[in-house]
């Protein structure tokens, strides 16, 4: 069915499938006027998971994954597409498939989900956490080339929030050294740099079809790559290693990464209207910039000269993390449903004995600081009326900022 216009009308169905806060229940959940991230569900998805069931293609054989590999490839300008079940077993799976083990490094961002540290350790490899740069909260490239070690086998940028690494120096960095370079594309499908989509720079870039992202299946995950044998070497490691030619003859042990027909065929249904998706979601941040962009308490989301962002989510930088904490909690009493910047990944407790750049001082500051508003793609100007009016009138309320520490 498809979303209403105008988050106050929201049914069950159509709200985000973000897991619920600890200390949140369901309930807190379904009363929030406008969501964060909701999926949009109001093409071709009903009627092409009615077809899955109709012909009982429903598991990881059918018509639909073919097309849905295929159309995330041209989009991304590459030649090859393995769907997964999830976006962290992409990153392993492509991991995997270059070989990373025991005894490698890999330098990853501090700042982005746990995912992305998470599929170098079930690899038996070594997460190192680099720095963000200040401008546009992505990894630094001069950080990453101060962890740089005899053991570092790849570089694992992160699109982070929907905007672009500054991809160019950070692969000439990788060239001269010879490293892997994985684009941790999860959350930017639709953004470019120099004119390029994101996906298209490394040796293989991985996506995330959560619920909440700009193209959803649920859950879901791909690579994407321009190395055929790479590709093939994918393909074979996901399908627990079974020789294509040979049924049952499994010549190296493989993974179960597979993703179903009925997860495709809603995912090729939003790659219909990935345009449309992308442009509202480019809309609401426009809306959001018009009438914030006056507020010298907030730091609006960045787009650097040469990229443009995606805006997965709307994200904005507060003056500390005391104002950060009581503006979400005001918000969520009013029925506006926000999200913090994730954790410095170096800080969790099994990754603080791991090498990191200086403690990240710049991931400290845009964690604790940093929060999403509700960036939902049908979001209609009136709704962000409402929510920037809520957010204007809570921060006249609160006394004049002090420093940014957390």
């Amino acid at each position: 069915m498809p979303c209403v216009s105008g988050a106050s009308a929201l049914r069950l169905d159509q709200i985000s499938n973000d897991p619920i806060e600890p200390n949140g229940s369901y309930s807190q959940v379904v009363t929030m006027r406008y969501r964060v991230a909701a999926p949009d569900l109001s093409g071709n998805e009903s009627a092409y998971v009615n077809e899955c069931l109709r012909s009982t293609w429903i598991s990881s054989n059918g018509p639909f994954l073919g097309k849905f590999e295929a159309s995330v490839a041209d989009y991304t300008n590459t030649r090859h597409g393995i769907a997964t079940c999830n976006g962290t077993v992409a990153l392993h799976l492509a991991l995997t498939g270059l070989g990373i083990g025991p005894g490698d490094e890999v330098i990853v961002p501090s700042l982005t989900f746990v995912a992305t540290a998470n599929a170098v350790v079930y690899c038996g490899a070594t997460p190192v956490f680099a720095d963000s740069d200040q401008d546009t909260w992505c990894i630094s490239v001069q950080s990453v080339a101060r962890l740089l070690s005899p053991r570092t086998r790849a570089i694992i940028p992160v699109h982070l929030y929907g905007h672009a690494c500054d991809m160019g120096p950070l692969l000439e960095l990788a060239r001269r050294k010879g490293i892997w370079v994985i684009e941790d594309c999860a959350e930017a499908l639709g953004a470019t740099y120099e004119g390029r989509p994101i996906g298209s720079f490394g040796t293989a870039g991985t996506f995330s079809f959560y619920g909440n992202k700009l193209v959803t299946t649920g859950e879901g995950g791909m690579v994407v790559t321009n190395d055929e044998p790479l590709a093939e070497r994918l393909r074979l490691l996901r399908g627990q290693g079974m020789d294509p030619e040979r049924r049952y003859w499994h010549p190296i042990v493989g993974f179960n990464y597979r993703m179903t027909n009925v997860a495709a065929a809603l995912g090729l249904a939003q790659m219909e209207r990935i345009d449309q998706l992308l442009h509202d979601r480019k809309q609401v941040a426009a809306w959001y910039n018009e009438r914030l962009g006056n507020l010298g308490s907030l730091v609006l989301p960045p787009e650097a000269v040469g990229t443009t962002n995606a805006f997965w989510m709307y994200s904005v930088l507060t003056p500390n993390a005391v104002w950060r904490d009581r503006l979400m909690a005001d918000l969520a009493k009013r029925g506006i449903e926000t999200r913090p910047f994730f954790y410095p990944l170096h800080e969790f407790p099994m990754y603080q004995g791991h090498r990191n750049d200086n403690g990240c001082p710049t991931v400290r500051d845009l964690s604790y600081r940093g929060l999403s508003l509700p960036t939902s793609s049908y979001l209609r100007e009136e709704d962000i009326d409402v929510i920037t009016g809520e957010l204007r009138e809570l921060l006249r309320q609160y006394p004049t900022p002090s420093a940014r520490a957390a």
